[in-house]
């Protein structure tokens, strides 16, 4: 068993490590870490509110048993010696120095976007872009580091990619146009969606995520070349929007590519890598890595966010594009709790360790 610790551990994604860690075949929790004040307390005692008694554990399951009673420690408290890996679930402007101090000695899965826009630093998605994993040696080399720090995407971008990677492979994608309809889980308790701001409501902008979005994009289904990746030559537009969903994010696409193609040709080429991707005898991985519908009335929040433990992108409302010449449209949709978070992040993990990085 590998020894991890999770940094960030009272926080919404931090629950999600809890969870997703529970009863790993591979990974032991072995330590977990918060902010000051929570260090010194039992794990159910730091996410309960000591004036009113309020539990603040967010998931419909249970507190995994394991968890329960583990103390919480500050994060220097964290012995890197004893760790083979640590899962860090922090603000970026924190994460920068966190991740950076434990990446000399030990590796980093991140779901912060603190390390995404280094050149020597890869942005992985299991099955999809695992070439780049090599970028990880040489930022080992270059900062001379016994670890690393392996970022996942922002979880908007991770739909996105996964559903263009056939599509340029088979295609050759070139435009994107995009519009996300972000659920309120994704804002963690962020200003602007309380209750009174989102309840009968959209909020047309969500600060910073467009960029992201678009670099991250290109950068994933980029080329791994003399070790550095080259970003794949897509030009993407995105509008990102936050909606009264509690957790999902669908997204509205529009791609044009440079061959012509038809729905049933771009199904096909989403099923057939579904069915080939690398990763799927890793413990985490769903049964579907990319599920098409026929039914135009799906993907839906509410019908698919549980689909295989909220690990697949589910796709659906293929159409010919009237706009573009060779163009395709659809609606996808990714769990950001799930796939776009730390149970994404822990299949990374499987995917490293088989590859013998952790």
């Amino acid at each position: 068993m590998k020894r991890v610790a999770i940094i960030g551990v009272t926080g919404a994604v931090g629950q999600e490590f809890v969870l997703a860690l529970d009863k790993h075949p591979w990974f032991e929790v072995k330590q977990i870490a918060a902010s000051e004040r929570s260090a010194g307390k039992k794990f159910v005692d730091a996410i309960r509110d000591p004036d009113s008694g309020i539990l603040k554990w967010h998931l419909k399951e249970e507190i995994p048993e394991y968890a329960k009673d583990m103390i919480v420690e500050s994060v220097d408290d964290i012995k890197p010696e004893n760790l083979d890996l640590i899962f860090t679930s922090i603000e970026s402007e924190a994460a920068r120095e966190i991740e950076t101090r434990f990446a000399k000695d030990v590796p980093i899965i991140s779901t912060s976007s603190a390390y995404r826009y280094e050149s020597d630093v890869p942005i992985l998605i299991p099955g999809i872009n695992d070439e780049h994993v090599n970028l990880l040696n040489i930022q080992r080399k270059n900062r001379g580091w016994k670890g690393f720090v392996a970022p996942l995407p922002n979880c908007t971008t991770t739909g996105l990619a996964i559903t263009i990677k056939p599509l340029l492979d088979n295609f050759g994608a070139q435009k994107i146009i995009m519009t996300s309809m972000q659920s309120m889980s994704g804002a963690g308790r962020s200003p602007g969606v309380s209750a009174l701001d989102i309840t009968d409501n959209i909020i047309p902008y969500i600060p910073k995520e467009e960029e992201k979005v678009r670099i991250e994009t290109a950068k994933i289904l980029g080329k791994l070349v003399d070790g550095k990746i080259t970003p794949a030559d897509l030009k993407v537009s995105c509008t990102c929007t936050r909606v009264p969903v509690i957790d999902g994010h669908t997204e509205s696409v529009f791609v044009e590519t440079a061959k012509h193609t038809d729905p049933e040709s771009v199904k096909k080429a989403m099923i057939e890598y579904s069915n080939k991707v690398s990763v799927a005898d890793l413990p985490s991985a769903p049964k579907n890595y990319l599920l098409v519908h026929d039914d135009p009335t799906r993907p839906q929040p509410r019908l698919d966010r549980e689909i295989n433990g909220g690990m697949s992108t589910v796709v659906g409302r293929l159409r010919q594009d009237t706009v573009f010449e060779n163009g395709i449209k659809y609606v996808l949709f990714s769990h950001n709790e799930k796939m776009g978070s730390a149970k994404g992040a822990v299949l990374l993990a499987e995917m490293l360790y088989k590859k013998g990085f952790i």
